[in-house]
């Protein structure tokens, strides 16, 4: 019997299946475990309702990325992942994330400057879909928070399209929104900035966990202020935020 061809194999089964079996098809058995485990956790992020979540209560992961540039969906790639798990604004920093990512791609001389990551220490480091998997098994279903989220979120989605063609289903905070809301009119909403104005320690810049911790530790004293203002639940920080947007 004559072989089918790949492209005709993964039409048979997404007739017989969806496009999850289809898509695995096209890959060896552990990115197809991968995939199918990152599919199926974007799935069952549909489902979770956390706006009623009081904030004293909720699970989140404050995240950052390090990555070669500032375009997802035109060669920039992520080289490293770095999160730390939290708790009603309380950070439990022995509860941490942090990978280096290879690019696939050489890391321009000024980023390679900036991060600290060399192109050898990227050539070794795992692929993107080993990362990924590996990061969101620590995130779970918790809401993920990042400054300047919007880069943050755009590399996510681009990586979750690539690697597994889905997209982000987690709720996303972004602790420069927040600030903007309980800190008008100030003139810089940076992170160096506001890590100055709430006395936090600066330790290393541009290393995603590190980053991670200090925006952590943004997030407990931005909590404090949330709490103060009688915010009781995530869906009351959304409908303030969506007002001062």
């Amino acid at each position: 019997m004559k072989p089918m061809h790949p492209a005709g194999r993964m039409w048979r089964l997404y007739k017989m299946g969806g496009i999850t079996p289809a898509l695995t098809s096209m890959f060896d058995p552990q990115s197809a475990q991968q995939m199918a485990f990152i599919r199926q956790m974007m799935k069952e992020q549909r489902k979770e309702a956390l706006h009623d979540i009081p904030l004293q209560d909720m699970e989140a992961v404050v995240f950052d990325l390090e990555t070669t540039g500032f375009a997802p969906y035109n060669g920039d790639e992520i080289i490293s992942f770095g999160g730390v798990a939290t708790v009603g604004g309380e950070m439990a920093p022995e509860s941490t994330f942090y990978s280096l990512v290879n690019p696939k791609r050489d890391i321009p001389p000024h980023i390679s400057e900036l991060t600290g990551i060399t192109n050898g220490q990227a050539g070794g480091a795992p692929e993107l879909m080993d990362v990924l998997q590996r990061f969101l098994s620590f995130v779970q279903q918790k809401a993920l928070i990042a400054h300047g989220a919007a880069h943050d979120k755009g590399f996510l989605n681009a990586a979750l399209w690539k690697t597994s063609r889905v997209s982000l289903n987690h709720r996303v905070l972004d602790t420069m929104m927040i600030a903007k809301w309980l800190l008008p009119r100030r003139r810089h909403y940076d992170l160096d900035t506001l890590l100055h104005e709430f006395g936090i320690p600066v330790t290393q810049r541009h290393h995603a966990l590190e980053d991670a911790l200090m925006t952590a530790r943004l997030w407990t004293e931005l909590m404090a202020e949330i709490k103060a203002r009688h915010i009781d639940t995530l869906g009351d920080l959304y409908e303030q935020l969506s007002r001062h947007h």
